[in-house]
């Protein structure tokens, strides 16, 4: 797999992001923002977490406005494995490659702890090596993660089985951290995935476990098999 990784002044998780593709197997290239075409043979773009652009206007508004933006796009609508981490997730709605938006937390403080999500679907490029309804333990930090959209948006969502991740308790239970619980989502293809907590600080048991590493793994073993 060849994976570029999308740097926007701001951004401060692209080398956990690289280390965990890497650490998985694929090869990894460095993205600009200024950036106008992606590099030929490219499977996936990573968004990674961060505070683009200092968060200014709302999280993630100005960075969907870049230059590189519309190759991202380009490349998602042919079908390209996209991937929005925190800040990357909050990119892809405000550039409206997926629906919906992230505001303000609902306690109104910065969150920085272990999170525990259900992985709803296991037929995806991204959670191939999980299994359905299975509970992950992964860090979050973020103070706008909270994701919100009309109703008919969420019906949507849960209908067409778009709905990628949910904050859960331990026994899998519902916690309300989110509109119906959501994590994180998918497009319609299933080929590009936004989500808030953080992934790739959950791949080696050294530094608290590597629940995140299947998301990684399963990307590279469908770029294999492509």
């Amino acid at each position: 797999m060849r994976a570029g990784i999308v740097v926007f002044p701001g951004t401060n998780r692209e080398r956990d992001i690289a280390l965990a593709l890497s650490r998985a197997g694929a090869d990894v290239a460095w993205l600009w923002h200024r950036d106008t075409d992606l590099p030929i043979g490219l499977d996936l773009v990573v968004l990674p977490g961060g505070f683009s652009y200092g968060d200014y206007l709302r999280c993630g508004a100005i960075a969907a406005r870049a230059p590189i933006m519309q190759a991202v796009a380009r490349h998602a609508a042919r079908g390209g494995l996209v991937l929005g981490v925190c800040n990357g997730f909050q990119i892809l709605c405000e550039a409206g490659i997926l629906p919906g938006a992230l505001v303000r937390n609902a306690t109104l403080r910065f969150l920085a702890s272990d999170c525990l999500l259900r992985v709803e679907r296991t037929d995806t490029p991204f959670t191939a090596l999980y299994r359905a309804g299975q509970v992950i333990r992964c860090p979050m930090a973020h103070g706008d993660g909270n994701y919100v959209a009309d109703e008919e948006t969420l019906d949507r969502l849960e209908g067409e089985g778009l709905v990628a991740f949910r904050y859960v308790t331990e026994r899998g239970e519902a916690v309300a951290e989110a509109a119906r619980n959501i994590a994180g989502i998918f497009t319609p293809n299933r080929r590009v995935l936004g989500l808030m907590p953080h992934p790739e600080n959950a791949v080696d048991p050294l530094t608290g476990g590597e629940d995140g590493l299947a998301l990684f793994l399963s990307l590279v073993q469908a770029s294999a098999v492509s």
